[in-house]
């Protein structure tokens, strides 16, 4: 029998990243950037208005008082100083306007500073006169100004090789002019299953036949943790047919999960298939649920597949504990295992000697002390450890050693989490 560890070693060492492709930065988020993004040009890429007001020269306007102050506080009326209003420029505005000394123009923010002009004062610093506007307060040189440049300047680094696209980033390559980015893209995943007794779920089963649940909940969970998953649903008939469409889907895939493939009525046939199309290990690994797995390389281009049995609890499980990670490698991530935290159990949970046991779980904090405390759910009090409902109901699950069969209340256990996003 198998350690996890050494079964998750021999499907890691066959995880590979996609080659990079350039694809639109709308489309990128939470994919790895496989380019160094330079900027070409200033950002922003001209003086501007900060906030809505009059664009002035400070030394007009009172000078060097007044950094730093918020422009809606309460004025305290200083000696009053008015200034023409000569014009006034929009946001987006191409006119170039020129300021004389002891003028004003009207400016709104984001709109381009007049030449000559080093500074804007709030309109709440002012009377907000339209021909005329008299300053209540002084302001200081570049005083709610952005100056060209103060974000990025030409040759800065957008966005660095390596980092996972987030939202201020693709803000920041749209800032910078560039519509598409260099990425490891999704690893393509195709899902079926296997069994003369599934049915889709479109269709009322008979005696002796159960809805097709793994390929829906395994492809949900392959989407989730970042590949591109294509559902090819139950996969039926002879065994020609079975291997053309095993054969197809080597052809648009960097991974292929098939369920049912062990334990399950069509798992003999499907191991036939798959060991004319490349290299299978079929074993047993040191775990409950889900124990009995397979793994192997199809074709020239040795593409990972995993066998998965029938039961959804065990194929979910497996996923979590094998196929996740390699779909995280695969993406470029630098982590690929789940934050696992220490928690004291609430109710008894069992597990089987010498295998290490995944049982899911109800994670939550103590309101006084922030400790975390968890409640089994599966397995736990001699429930049965294969129902999906008691799944679905978890946001975490613990993990108990190969030597401990019993947790009691209040001992101290390892507990995954399943329930955070991008990591």
């Amino acid at each position: 029998m198998r350690s996890v560890e050494e079964q998750l070693t021999l499907v890691t060492q066959q995880a590979v990243a996609p080659e990079p492709v350039r694809i639109a930065i709308a489309e990128s988020l939470g994919l790895m950037c496989a380019e160094e993004v330079q900027a070409q040009r200033p950002l922003p890429g001209f003086d501007q208005a900060a906030i809505d007001g009059y664009a002035v020269r400070a030394v007009d306007v009172g000078g060097e008082r007044g950094l730093g102050q918020d422009p809606t506080a309460d004025i305290t009326p200083t000696t009053e100083i008015s200034l023409p209003v000569v014009g006034e420029v929009a946001a987006g505005s191409g006119r170039p306007l020129r300021l004389q000394p002891k003028q004003a123009v009207r400016v709104h923010t984001g709109a381009p500073l007049p030449t000559l002009s080093d500074a804007v004062i709030p309109l709440a610093w002012t009377d907000r006169g339209r021909k005329r506007m008299t300053a209540l307060k002084p302001v200081r040189s570049g005083e709610f100004v952005r100056k060209q440049g103060d974000d990025i300047r030409p040759g800065d680094v957008a966005v660095s090789q390596g980092a996972i696209l987030s939202p201020a980033h693709i803000g920041l390559l749209a800032a910078v002019g560039r519509s598409k980015v260099l990425v490891h893209p999704r690893p393509r995943m195709s899902i079926m299953s296997i069994g003369h007794e599934l049915v889709d779920i479109d269709r009322e089963p008979s005696l002796g036949q159960v809805l097709d649940v793994n390929s829906y909940s395994l492809a949900a969970a392959g989407r989730a943790a970042g590949a591109d998953v294509h559902r090819v649903g139950i996969a039926a008939g002879e065994p020609r047919r079975l291997k053309e469409i095993i054969e197809a889907q080597m052809l648009r895939s960097e991974l292929i999960v098939i369920s049912g493939a062990v334990g399950g009525s069509g798992s003999t046939t499907i191991r036939e298939i798959l060991a004319d199309l490349g290299e299978l290990d079929t074993t047993r690994v040191a775990m409950h649920p889900g124990s009995v797995q397979g793994f192997g390389l199809l074709g020239d281009k040795k593409i990972p597949v995993f066998l998965l049995p029938s039961n959804p609890v065990s194929a979910l499980v497996i996923f979590e504990i094998f196929i996740r990670p390699v779909v995280r490698i695969c993406l470029g991530k630098r982590t690929f295992q789940r934050r696992a935290v220490r928690a004291r159990a609430l109710n008894h949970v069992g597990s089987k000697a010498g295998r290490r046991g995944y049982v899911r779980a109800r994670l939550m904090r103590d309101a006084h002390t922030q400790d975390y405390l968890v409640e089994g759910l599966g397995g736990a009090n001699g429930a049965p450890a294969h129902l999906l409902a008691g799944l679905s109901d978890a946001n975490a699950m613990i993990r108990i050693p190969e030597e401990v069969t019993d947790v009691r209340p209040g001992d101290i256990v390892e507990v995954i989490f399943l329930s955070q996003t991008g990591n």
